[in-house]
């Protein structure tokens, strides 16, 4: 079958294309045809950083790690699914998991639940990833109707996804961005828009809290931006952050009692450790889709599996507006 393969880590025209043996299914697995996969930041930095990241693959390297497709086989153990059922997940593409930059895949359905029947085959492949992280970090957040969420880079893969959960568990949602375009997006997707270029965090706070500071900061950004999310935090607050790998003091963090949450949602694939609740969180996701409540935006590129190179520029530029989807 059709792949593309890194045999070099590095830029995004490390990319080869090859030809590798079908997977054969097995116990508690189903085998997958993928119709489409979505790009995340971690995948850009498997790509470039191969060994330096303790999750990287060793090369030759399939990476991918979202999906949407079709069953075509079920291993032994499987009961819950069947031949034809079109499902979604991320199951691969770190470690020692064959990714998605391929036809098929053999994933454990641990990792995998029903595609949302309103959702395209480009759609459920965009969400699986930045939909368990959003899900997980409101959830560690203990998000609770009628709270002020606040949501740091809300018009990236996770931060869009986490306004409209943080808006579907009855919260009032405020998220920043950096420009017209953001902005626009934010608001559409029924958040209060504010700007982080021309507006400080100080005044954020008082003009939207009255000075009191946000229930809940979900960080997306993260980096230095972690102090932002301290300054703009209530008391008691919640900060959840998807991008924690920075030396930091939390001196503001004790005096204002605050609760940090780092979301890092690899962890059932890398140590095979509850994978079920992955399976748990796609099918709430599923619902939640299904409800009208949660869709996936999808960058305005398209692209072949044989254009991935042009994919993971995009994202890394900076430029793209939700997920860059790749179709297979």
């Amino acid at each position: 079958m059709k792949a593309m393969i890194v045999n070099t880590f590095g830029g995004p025209e490390v990319f080869e294309s090859t030809e590798i043996a079908k997977p054969s299914v097995k116990t508690n697995h189903v085998l997958v045809k993928i119709a489409a996969t979505s790009v995340n930041t971690v995948d850009t930095m498997i790509r470039s950083m191969g060994s330096e990241l303790p999750l990287s693959p060793a090369a030759p390297a399939l990476l991918g790690m979202d999906f949407a497709g079709t069953i075509e086989e079920v291993g032994e153990g499987v009961t819950e699914y069947k031949v034809g059922d079109e499902v979604y997940g991320c199951a691969g593409g770190l470690a020692d998991l064959p990714g998605t930059l391929t036809e098929y895949i053999v994933a454990d359905t641990n990792l995998l639940a029903l595609k949302p029947n309103n959702l395209s085959m480009r759609e459920a492949a965009a969400l699986p990833l930045v939909g368990i992280t959003a899900y997980e970090g409101l959830q560690r957040a203990n998000i609770k109707s009628g709270q002020k969420v606040l949501v740091h880079g809300g018009s990236g893969g996770v931060g869009h996804v986490a306004i409209q959960l943080a808006r579907h568990f009855g919260a009032d949602v405020f998220s920043t961005g950096g420009g017209e375009p953001q902005a626009k997006l934010i608001e559409k997707l029924g958040a209060t828009s504010i700007n982080y270029r021309t507006e400080s965090v100080e005044d954020y706070v008082q003009k939207h809290t009255d000075g009191t500071g946000f229930d809940i900061v979900f960080d997306s950004v993260g980096g230095e931006n972690m102090t932002n999310s301290f300054i703009a935090a209530a008391l008691n607050g919640h900060v959840a952050s998807t991008v924690s790998m920075v030396e930091l003091d939390l001196t503001m963090a004790h005096f204002k009692g605050l609760s940090l949450h780092v979301v890092f949602m690899l962890i059932p694939m890398l140590h095979n450790y509850k994978r079920e609740e992955h399976a748990h969180i796609l099918k709430a996701l599923a619902k939640i889709a299904e409800a009208g409540e949660l869709t996936p935006v999808l960058d305005e590129t398209s692209y072949t599996l044989a254009d991935i190179s042009l994919a993971h520029e995009r994202l890394g530029s900076g430029q793209a507006m939700g997920k860059v989807v790749v179709t297979i």
